[in-house]
This record gives C-alpha cells, sequence and structure tokens, in this order.
C-alpha cells in the first residue's frame, strides 16, 4: 500500500478508521472487537498471554496503516478471544508523532480500535522515568499526562473533557491484581531525541513523572471516540540527568527484553480482569 489516504487532508479520518475496521473484520472473520491493545516497547509478549490468537493481519494490509518505524514493534494487527469470551484487538503497528506523517495516522491506530467497536483502549509504552525509586523494568500506571508535542488530533472546533482521561476505575483494577503498582504523570515530548537533562526538570517542575514519544495523542484520540483508557509505562531507564550514564536505544530495548516476561504477564491478568 504506497499512499495513504490520511495524507489527503480532505479525506475523513473517521471514515478512513471506518474502511480500516471493514478490513480487519474481513480479514480476521470477527466484526466485533470488546477491547483495544497498543503494544509499546518492552510489552509484545503479552499478545501471546492474554488468549487464542484466532488470526494475524499485517498492518499494511488495512487502510491507513503502515509498517512501523521502530524495532520492537511487530507492524501487525492480531484478534485474540480471551478465556472469558470477550474480543480483544491487539496493535503492534503503532505510528509515532516524530516520524513526521501528522496526527491523524498517528492516532489511525484507536480510531479503527473504536470503530470495530472495542470501548477500551489499553496503551502501553516504554519510557524514561523522572522517580529516583524506579528502577529499570518497572511497571507504572499512567495517572494522567501532559501534551508537549504542542498539538492534538482534534480538528477544529471539537472540545473534548480530558477529566480522568487515565480511567481510575480501570486503574483500581489494575492495582487489584497487583497492589504494587505505582502510578505517575507522562509527559510526551515530540522526539525522536532524548529529553536534555534540562527539559527532564522541567517536566519534573510541571508535575511530570514519566517521559516518552508516545501514548499522549492517542489518548485524546480514544477520549473523543468515546473510549475509557488504561495506560501502563514501562519504566526502562532513568531520565537523562536522573540517570547518570548516557541513554541509547539498544538500553531502552534490552530494558525492555528482560522485564517482558513479568509485565506481560502482568498486562495479561489485568486484561483478563477488564
Amino acid at each position: 500500500m504506497n499512499s495513504n489516504p490520511l495524507d489527503d487532508p480532505s479525506a475523513d479520518p473517521f471514515e478512513v478508521a471506518a474502511q480500516a475496521a471493514g478490513d480487519i473484520a474481513r480479514l480476521t472473520g470477527v466484526e466485533h472487537h470488546d477491547i483495544a491493545l497498543t503494544l509499546g516497547s518492552g510489552w509484545g509478549k503479552a499478545a501471546d498471554l492474554i488468549g487464542e490468537t484466532t488470526a494475524t493481519v499485517p498492518a499494511t494490509e488495512v487502510t491507513g496503516f503502515s509498517a512501523p518505524a521502530l524495532a520492537g514493534h511487530v507492524g501487525s494487527l492480531r484478534s485474540i478471544l480471551t478465556p472469558t469470551g470477550t474480543r480483544v484487538l491487539v496493535i503492534g503497528a503503532r505510528t509515532h508523532y516524530y516520524e513526521n506523517h501528522g496526527v491523524r495516522r498517528v492516532v489511525h491506530s484507536v480510531r479503527t480500535a473504536a470503530a470495530t467497536g472495542a470501548t477500551t483502549m489499553v496503551l502501553t509504552n516504554g519510557a524514561g522515568g523522572i522517580k529516583e525509586t524506579w528502577t529499570p523494568g518497572t511497571p507504572v500506571l499512567i495517572s494522567d499526562h501532559i501534551n508537549l508535542t504542542a498539538d492534538s488530533p482534534l480538528e477544529g472546533a471539537t472540545f473534548i473533557d480530558l477529566t480522568d482521561l487515565y480511567s481510575s476505575r480501570l486503574r483500581g483494577i489494575a492495582r487489584s491484581v497487583d497492589p504494587t503498582l505505582d502510578e505517575g504523570v507522562y509527559c510526551q515530548f515530540r522526539g525522536p531525541h532524548y529529553e536534555t537533562p534540562a527539559e527532564v526538570q522541567m517536566a519534573k517542575a510541571i508535575g511530570g513523572h514519566i517521559v516518552g514519544m508516545s501514548t499522549a495523542l492517542e489518548a485524546i484520540a480514544a477520549r473523543q471516540a468515546g473510549m475509557e483508557i488504561l495506560g501502563f509505562s514501562l519504566i526502562t531507564n532513568l531520565a537523562a540527568g536522573i540517570q547518570k550514564t548516557p541513554l541509547s536505544h539498544a538500553e531502552v530495548i534490552e530494558a525492555g527484553q528482560s522485564a517482558e516476561p513479568v509485565i506481560s504477564a502482568l498486562l495479561a491478568r489485568v486484561i483478563g480482569q477488564l
């Protein structure tokens, strides 16, 4: 799929999402999904633990999707049937804001998930931690976010309330599975460069605890679509200036791989309770 319909400014992004949902129904044989799960760095194995995968579709075969630009993202969509009969759409193809494809493509997976019928959106990521008590490999619930991209998926005079954006009800369910879970405010920077120590201190000063390059724009789009949102960050490293050694993407991947079995099992148990 060489051209993307979302690159046409005159296209209706919700119509494109409806087309994508139709593609998913046709390719998976599943007309309706209940929960959608976007798998960020370090969370990939959760898909294998949630239930029975009944279909796997390359994202590039679905309208509006493109192959992921980042290693660690699988580039496919999976339909999973849980033991309780819930249908989960697992999104392994995330478009990041720093790829410069525009916000419509960043949030297309979320809008597509809503168009498949999903009413719960679980967003996961790998991120840097500002709290010194967090060690690499720590899973943290997102309690709120600060959007530092200076952008929004909302277009025109569209006013959406973001109170309790990351559902306190769903966070309570997650803590019932693991009472030790901490939580924090996620700051989405534009990327792809890591934050400077001064930027990390700015994030801390304005109330942030987690720094990353995804999730916030997706959460806004999910709220616009009427979904209930649960957010998880895997702390892959302490943020610049908190951690005294230079940051590297290899370090992020390594921390994700080390933590993956534990956090994936946790996530699967949480989804089993949703």
